[in-house]
């Protein structure tokens, strides 16, 4: 689920940074770029994630949850636009978040539709698992907002918020260009599409709410 990446960047650091030893610099300029974190805690090979908003996805890697470690920086050399910035070239492994296919996931059903379900991780909300993707016998419930699935004359709900196992079936990465603040209003929600989404699958045993196996 997450992976290590070498990447090689160039960090400014600004005048009010020098206070800093270099290496709290660096990682701070690293983190801000990368992972934007507000909590996250590294413990030998397990990861602690309190909270995480606005991480960047890097296309065709991942989505970017906290720098891990220093591998090379050059001297610092100052900027020559009269900002009295140091610019340090870097050498750093990033930790991301890359689930593989066929890898169980673990997450909450955040909502649903008659097209499937949306499921959440504490830091990853565009996991879909589309209604041709769970189990034999399924149905989406108007009146409870909810997929149900009958199995040998016994109802199971998915109920919102429920923990559920999904098997990751495919990624899909979208080169999200910015787009002009005057066009904002006029790009319809549904058409912003996610940087990352993931699609999953519900439809093999030891799969599905938590709570029944």
């Amino acid at each position: 689920m997450f992976i290590l990446t070498t990447i090689s960047d160039l960090v400014q650091i600004k005048p009010e940074d020098f206070r800093k030893k270099s290496l709290e610099s660096i990682e701070d300029n690293l983190n801000a770029k990368y992972s934007n974190k507000v909590d996250l805690t590294v413990q030998n090979t397990k990861v602690l994630i309190s909270h995480l908003r606005g991480a960047k996805v890097i296309q065709k890697v991942g989505l970017g949850i906290c720098f891990y470690d220093l591998l090379k920086a050059s001297e610092g050399q100052i900027g020559h636009n009269n900002t009295g910035t140091i610019n340090v070239n870097v050498h750093f492994r990033l930790l991301v978040f890359r689930p593989f296919r066929s890898e169980i996931v673990c997450g909450k059903i955040s909502s649903a539709t008659e097209h499937g379900m949306k499921i959440r991780l504490d830091f990853f909300d565009d996991i879909h698992v589309p209604a041709s993707k769970l189990f034999p016998g399924s149905s989406f419930s108007v009146k409870d907002q909810c997929w149900i699935w009958s199995d040998e004359g016994q109802d199971f709900y998915f109920d919102k918020a429920e923990w559920v196992r999904v098997r990751i079936e495919s990624e899909h990465w979208h080169d999200t260009a910015p787009v002009e603040p005057a066009k904002r209003d006029e790009t319809a929600t549904s058409e912003r599409r996610s940087p990352y989404s993931i699609t999953a699958s519900m439809s093999e045993s030891g799969l599905g709410c938590v709570s029944w196996w």
